[in-house]
């Protein structure tokens, strides 16, 4: 099988392709990338090693597709993935990226008569639906109540069939118009596609920013004793958010590729789930046991656009389609980032 990731320089394209090359060493895997994103170069070594072909060019042009062969399979990672993008600024890349991305690589896909694994995002959700909902303020942290009646929400988390009317983020428009492409290919060219709305990704070769990759970006700051803060909602740090390694990722998009046939169409929710959900402050205390390092904890109570108060994966559907449930506990992935973080200290510094 040959297997195209775009974004796969990425942090979750570069494990992918990895995973993928390390599961069927016959099958040959590139990854297509601009390398916008600072620290992404450090991960083409890493593909070389593997026996990973690395072609360099961006799915807002559809020529760069010219440089690439036929393919089976695409695993469609690339995205600007921040949802403050095009906050107060042009949303032209977000924009372009997103959608026009996903549209350059669905055309592709229609012309090599391959099928596709869509990751999209939990933000497809409006995040004013999950603001709206009833709140229990506990000790360290904000928890669902349990009385609550809403389509796709319980306290397991959201589901698949939570509304999404709403405004959500332009980033979030980008990846629900994506969905909806996919779907009409499906229909009209009789592609093959699973559309993941991820949750929160971590684990090693993440390059975290404030806007995105929160879990690494804690560690790290950690480790190197620069200072954080707490930032909406009273600033108590008591939003919480479910936490998926990316090995764990990795194991449901091998499953699915063996299943494309079966559950062409279908749309999963994937995330950390309830058993993997931390608050900022829980988090902090995870961080300052792991590392051993105690660092300055701002409060900022301005809430920023378009962040959630509370969002938890509910993985039903996921996990009854493919047997799969996360196996990594947050407390593991941190630790898996901050081991990774040490061996790369000096590669990382400047970056992080």
């Amino acid at each position: 099988m040959r297997v195209l990731i775009t974004g796969g320089a990425g942090f979750v394209g570069s494990n992918l392709a990895i995973a993928l090359k390390k599961n069927s060493p016959s099958s040959t895997v590139i990854c297509f990338d601009n390398l916008k994103r600072r620290g992404s170069e450090l991960n083409l070594s890493r593909l070389k090693e593997a026996g990973i072909e690395f072609i360099h060019g961006d799915v807002r042009n559809a020529e760069d597709f010219q440089a690439i062969p036929s393919f089976d399979l695409m695993i469609e990672c690339s995205a600007e993935p921040s949802v403050l993008a095009g906050i107060n600024s042009s949303p032209s890349y977000v924009l372009n990226t997103n959608l026009m991305g996903t549209i350059n690589c669905l055309e592709e896909v229609r012309k090599s008569h391959a099928s596709m694994i869509f990751l999209s995002t939990s933000r497809v959700y409006p995040y004013q639906r999950i603001n709206s909902l009833t709140y229990i303020e506990e000790d360290t942290r904000f928890r669902i109540a349990e009385n609550t009646h809403f389509d796709g929400v319980s306290t397991s988390g959201i589901s698949e069939d939570f509304p999404l009317q709403g405004p959500r983020s332009i980033y979030g428009a980008t990846k629900l118009c994506s969905e909806y492409l996919i779907q009409e290919y499906i229909d009209s060219y009789g592609i093959k596609a699973i559309i993941n709305r991820c949750g929160l990704i971590a684990g090693p070769w993440q390059m975290g920013k404030v806007d995105q990759g929160v879990v690494m970006l804690w560690v790290a700051c950690h480790l190197f004793g620069k200072d954080l803060s707490y930032i909406g909602y009273e600033g108590k740090g008591k939003q919480v958010r479910d936490v998926l390694h990316i090995d764990d990722l990795c194991d449901l998009i091998l499953l699915q590729s063996k299943h494309l046939e079966e559950f062409n169409g279908e749309i999963f929710n994937v995330g950390g789930g309830l058993d993997n959900s931390v608050s900022l402050q829980e988090m902090t205390g995870l961080c300052r046991e792991i590392t051993g390092e105690t660092i300055p904890l701002g409060s900022d109570p301005q809430t920023r656009p378009n962040d959630l108060i509370w969002y938890v994966t509910d993985n039903s559907k996921v996990s009854r389609f493919f047997n799969w449930m996360p196996k990594r506990t947050v407390r593991e992935t941190m630790r898996d980032t901050k081991e990774w973080i040490c061996s790369n200290r000096e590669l990382l510094h400047n970056i992080v």
